[in-house]
């Protein structure tokens, strides 16, 4: 098995180590072979090269079964013209790698249910994935750019989905449904927009192929408002680029931050797994930064690339362990938690949790 990894900016490098860590010991618990290349990204790739995305790590990525990312972005590159941002780098490399569906849970964890914004009876049990299109839309439509001057500048952006696009995001959506309550919650704005009017149509039709899942249309304003207030009515949410990134990040006040969000980027060459929080330079470096999304994002790098469900569930459970055993990072401390760790004590809990896991397992099949 051969990972790409970027840490990137911020403190990507510190949640990136503690994702690895955890992949390397459940690597040795299964007797499995990890290859690793760390190449940079981001704000560190334009220090070393003056590009955000070298053709050495863009080359690494496409040479590997999967790409473990950190996080791009600082304030001190704002400065810098579009192209050349930290953030052009990694939306080059999702074009590159082809994923066009990432898939974004949002879990309520019981023992941090006080930590959400929520009333924890109005957050408790939720579990959402979001499926947003990702090479598409806005971020990707062309013409875009600015023109004019002298104080008439005039910048513009192009929304654009084709039928093929929707289709094959809507397949990953309805797959997904399929091995989970089996309900799909398709967000749009059909009523002004001619994008979302395709993709209603699109969505609808795919949906004829598979009846045994429930299809329901809600306008995206209307999904951020019930995403709120009723998070338990959501199973799977399908929607395209821009919706899909708004909605995502909303739905960290179910898990209660986002650093608790992981996310997989599927159906190109070579599957990309990242954290949805940021870089958070203000932190960086001090071992404030909660890698739980991090390693989240390694345990869907298992299950989505090498289709290793045993070892995924093994992750997930050492982190619902680790945090009913009240440790917490600063974002999700409530006030009452028992022991603020840092973020390398997070990752060496993990890994120990892991380890109990499968010993518990082993024995269990053994008798």
């Amino acid at each position: 098995m051969k990972i790409t990894v970027l840490p990137g900016d911020g403190i990507g490098p510190e949640v990136t180590r503690e994702a690895v860590r955890v992949l390397r010991a459940v690597a040795a618990i299964h007797g499995h072979k990890i290859e690793f290349a760390e190449k940079p990204i981001g704000g560190v790739a334009i220090k070393q090269t003056g590009s955000p995305l070298p053709a050495v790590t863009l080359d690494s990525c496409l040479a590997s079964d999967a790409v473990l990312l950190g996080a791009v972005g600082s304030p001190e590159y704002d400065s810098l013209p579009p192209n050349i941002r930290p953030e052009s780098g990694l939306l080059l490399l999702r074009r590159a790698l082809g994923g066009y569906a990432n898939l974004r849970p949002a879990i309520s964890y019981d023992a941090i249910a006080e930590t959400s914004p929520l009333r924890k009876e109005v957050a408790k049990g939720a579990d959402i994935l979001i499926v947003r299109e990702l090479l598409g839309g806005l971020y990707f439509g062309e013409p875009r750019g600015f023109s004019g001057a002298d104080g008439n500048s005039v910048a513009r952006n192009t929304m654009s989905d084709s039928v093929e696009e929707i289709e094959r995001v809507a397949r990953v959506a309805f797959g997904a449904a399929l091995k989970r309550r089996r309900k799909v919650t398709s967000v749009d704005k059909a009523n002004v927009l001619e994008t979302s009017q395709l993709w209603r149509q699109t969505v609808s039709r795919v949906g004829n192929d598979y009846p045994q899942v429930t299809l329901e249309h809600l306008y995206v304003d209307a999904c951020a408002m019930h995403l709120i207030s009723t998070p338990l009515r959501f199973d799977v949410i399908l929607t395209e680029n821009l919706f899909g990134d708004i909605l995502s990040d909303e739905a960290a006040v179910i898990t209660g931050s986002l650093g608790m969000l992981p996310s997989a980027s599927v159906g190109g060459v070579v599957g990309l797994y990242e954290p949805v929080h940021g870089s958070a330079p203000d932190i960086a470096g001090q071992g404030l930064a909660n890698p739980f999304g991090a390693i989240a994002s390694a345990a869907m790098l298992l299950r989505y690339t090498w289709h290793l469900e045993q070892e995924a569930d093994e992750i997930e459970e050492a982190i619902r362990v680790v945090l009913k055993a009240g440790v917490r990072t600063p974002d999700i401390d409530s006030g009452g938690t028992r022991y603020i760790a840092k973020t390398s004590e997070i990752g060496q809990l993990v890994c120990d949790a892991v380890t109990e896991i499968a010993d518990m397992r082993h024995a269990y099949h053994a008798v």
